[in-house]
């Protein structure tokens, strides 16, 4: 199993990475921060200076339906914020 499961690549992601030369992960829920740094160095070949790591809680909705209430929620993930080491850069657009 990967530890590195897909960059985000959103708007406030895309600015973070020109302005402060951090990047986006969705990383494995059980992974840590010596984990991660690891194989973003790996897998980018740049030098990773910090590592700040989210856990974001699953979203619960319910709706009202003809055949009833229906309820369900998200999954939950954890997000990582990798910093790298000033000139170096992370494509995530090459292999598109």
């Amino acid at each position: 199993m990967s530890i590195l499961i897909k960059p985000i690549i959103t708007e406030k992601a895309t600015a973070d990475s020109e302005v402060y030369n951090r990047y986006g992960f969705v990383v494995d829920r059980n992974a840590n921060k010596v984990e991660i740094k690891k194989a973003v160095e790996a897998a980018y070949g740049v030098s990773v200076t910090k590592v700040r790591t989210i856990n974001v809680r699953p979203d619960r909705k319910t709706r009202y339906t003809k055949t009833g209430m229906i309820t369900g929620k998200t999954k939950a993930i954890k997000k990582a914020i990798v910093q790298v080491a000033e000139g170096d850069v992370i494509d995530l657009y090459s292999n598109l």
